[in-house]
């Protein structure tokens, strides 16, 4: 009997008809055929996949054409197309004489004789998605049979396609499902109801690094440096899966891992447990986030914030040295951190500060100064950019062995700590183990860099504000002291000189002029000081740079005091290079020099000894001058510099001075980029170190 056709057409492009023909190769295919053709005694059996308005070749036996000729055929004007079409049994006794075959089909092509029997077959929703096919070489009736096993051979293959595109569509899903797991940035872990692990994605195989992968939750590999929130060792019957198998279901778990020589990193977990169909744990499921970022970013603005405060409330870089290096290696989680300062006219670094964690076994040592260029700190002077070490222990890490050694320190930083162009001093920092280069870190560093550079600029206009401040009342009272003396003295003997007869004027006439010439002459030389002072102070003074010898100059200054002081009980001593030649106006250096020595000379008593050194120290040359005089308490020292000021000792005892010549020093001095001081001295007496660049500036 033919069986009628049903509501169900054949598949569309829309619905199957996109499955990759590979998905349905499959041996069975063939051996349905082969089942076909012998449940029915006949010659060939096929069986075909429609794909929209072709056949494809699924299975085959006994085919009379070569088997190409089958794979891969238009629909129109086949056999199978009718079945397709009409959605029933194709029953033909004799293909030479039965009209229905088509004129084009490849049988009537070919000039094939025989007969036909042919099946659709339906997916589960009644769709045709192929067709089964007996032929025969001769002409015969197809019994009722017959068609009861083509019928039972389409039911196979409806099953057997079935599961075929079942098995890819699963397939592809998980082919889905394995893609958008692996493009997460969270890693995904699932065990069984054992504990055995079944899935990893591949986010997770970097959190967890693949070369020792678990096995299951029992693995040792699984607690290997893990630690919870609090910083407390993970116990096995803590681990997220372990407990939502037992229904737990975890949010924002947080877990930190601190592996030998690998940098800390916290994560934080869901997890909860896989309930089947009947209510059993068939496993569980966890999502693991890197939150070290995250974390390393709260840390950074809390670093900072306690950064600013404590220069905050500091009077000076040195008060709050130690609170900012505490703040920033404890949140590194780093060793040891150095404060440096730059002095530019000694051409070294000086230690203003350090800080090394209290569980350090040992101290750490700190030279007290670097020279320019070496040295860790040395060296991110000299570069002027950011410096990172991945272990200081290795040859030609700016550290020395023996200091890398006896600290045990490895990874290092060095930030220089900069106002705009200029480089104020350097921060270093130290960690316990190698580190690679972290531009967060660096990143990190250079903000504090800038607010501790900003720290000290704001400190040094305020210290200069102050001092200005002072100074000019120190300078208004002393100027208007200084001025009225001599002025005194020539206003005095001028009216003598107009009441005095011609006898008393023939007597004390010359000596009075005297008096009034040598107060004169004291008046325009602290006018003319004051004026170049001012010169000097505005930028108007011409400072002229050239290649200077200064050891010429300094020998030439001790000859001319040497002859001026022939006659008095004073000794000079020098110690004096044959040369050292820097960037200078030689005439500026010059008066330096000989006013150092003037004061030298008029501070020293009957029997003094003056000496003078002069030295290379780092990038800077040094020049000491040092009597055995009058001392300077230490709380006057800096006042020195300022001026018309004159010690009080100096003023007790009388000594004649303008207090210029220090002022007028230090703005030469500070013209050439160099600095003077007032230096430690042994025994009565001062010594006046002047610091002078030897490289251009």
């Amino acid at each position: 009997m033919e069986t009628p056709a049903t509501d169900h057409g054949p598949a569309t492009p829309g619905d199957d008809a996109d499955i990759p023909r590979a998905a349905l190769i499959s041996d069975a295919a063939d051996q349905v055929a082969t089942l076909v053709a012998r449940a029915v005694h006949a010659r060939c059996g096929v069986v075909y996949f429609v794909d929209g308005d072709r056949l494809v070749l699924y299975g085959g036996y006994g085919l009379p054409l070569p088997r190409a000729d089958y794979a891969d055929i238009p629909i129109e004007n086949t056999l199978a197309g009718i079945v397709v079409r009409t959605g029933a049994d194709l029953v033909i006794d004799d293909l030479t004489t039965d009209e229905r075959v088509p004129a084009g089909s490849p049988i009537r092509r070919h000039g094939l004789a025989g007969s036909y029997l042919g099946r659709p077959i339906r997916d589960e929703r009644g769709a045709i998605i192929g067709v089964c096919c007996a032929f025969d070489a001769e002409a015969r009736r197809w019994s009722d049979d017959d068609r009861a096993a083509v019928a039972a051979a389409a039911q196979v293959g409806t099953l057997l396609i079935a599961e075929r595109l079942s098995g890819y569509e699963i397939d592809r899903q998980r082919r889905f499902l394995d893609a958008v797991l692996d493009s997460l940035h969270d890693g995904v872990t699932a065990c069984d109801a054992d504990g055995r692990i079944l899935l990893v994605n591949a986010r997770m195989q970097q959190l967890w690094d693949a070369a020792r992968m678990p096995g299951d939750l029992d693995s040792d590999a699984v607690l290997a440096h893990l630690t919870d929130g609090d910083g407390n060792a993970v116990r096995p019957e803590e681990i997220s899966l372990h407990r939502a198998l037992r229904g737990e279901r975890l949010r924002d778990h947080e877990l930190i891992f601190s592996g030998q020589g690998r940098r800390t990193r916290h994560y934080v977990v869901d997890a909860q447990p896989i309930i089947g169909p009947d209510g059993r744990t068939l496993g569980a499921v966890q999502a693991v986030q890197d939150v070290t970022r995250r974390k390393r970013a709260e840390r950074f603005r809390t670093c900072e914030l306690h950064v600013i405060t404590a220069l905050a409330d500091a009077p000076s870089v040195e008060a709050a040295g130690p609170r900012v290096l505490e703040s920033i290696v404890r949140t590194l989680g780093w060793t040891h951190a150095e404060l440096w300062l730059a002095d530019d006219a000694a051409g070294v670094v000086r230690s203003a500060a350090q800080w090394h964690t209290p569980e350090w076994p040992d101290g750490i040592e700190v030279p007290a100064e670097l020279p320019y260029g070496t040295g860790l700190a040395g060296r991110a002077w000299q570069a002027g950019k950011p410096l990172w070490i991945r272990d200081v222990g290795l040859p030609q890490s700016l550290i020395s062995a023996q200091t890398a050694a006896e600290s045990q320190l490895h990874a290092a930083l060095a930030i220089p700590v900069r106002n705009g162009l200029e480089t104020l001093g350097v921060l270093t920092v130290f960690a316990d183990s190698a580190e690679d280069a972290d531009d967060e870190l660096v990143a990190l560093m250079s903000g504090i860099a800038a607010h501790i550079g900003q720290f000290v600029e704001r400190r040094t206009v305020d210290d200069l504000q102050r001092q200005l401040t002072r100074t000019k009342n120190e300078y208004l009272a002393l100027v208007g002291h200084e001025l009225r003396t001599p002025l005194t003295s020539i206003g005095a003997y001028t009216e003598l000189l107009r009441d005095a007869d011609s006898e008393m004027l023939v007597r004390e006439g010359p000596r009075m002029l005297e008096v009034i010439d040598r107060n004169t002459t004291q008046l325009r030389h602290i006018i003319e000081e004051l004026l170049e002072l001012s010169a000097l102070d505005a930028g108007h003074a011409s400072v002229q740079f050239t290649p200077v010898d200064l050891a010429e100059v300094v020998r030439e200054s001790v000859t001319r005091t040497r002859k001026a002081i022939e006659h008095e009980p004073l000794t000079v001593e020098e110690s004096l290079p044959e040369r050292l030649v820097l960037p200078g106006d030689r005439r500026r250096l010059g008066q330096v020099v000989d006013n150092l020595l003037g004061n030298a000379v008029r501070f020293s008593p009957d029997g003094g000894r003056i000496t003078v050194r002069l030295r290379v120290a780092g990038r800077a040359a040094e020049l000491a001058v040092s009597d055995t005089g009058v001392d300077v308490p230490t709380d006057e020292r800096e006042k020195m510099f300022t001026g018309l000021y004159r010690t009080s000792r100096v003023r007790d005892q009388a000594i004649p001075g303008s207090g210029l010549g220090l002022t007028l020093s230090r703005a030469v001095v500070q013209r050439h980029h160099g600095s003077i001081e007032l230096s430690e001295h042994d025994g009565p007496g001062t010594t006046v170190l002047v610091r002078l660049p030897l490289d251009a500036r």
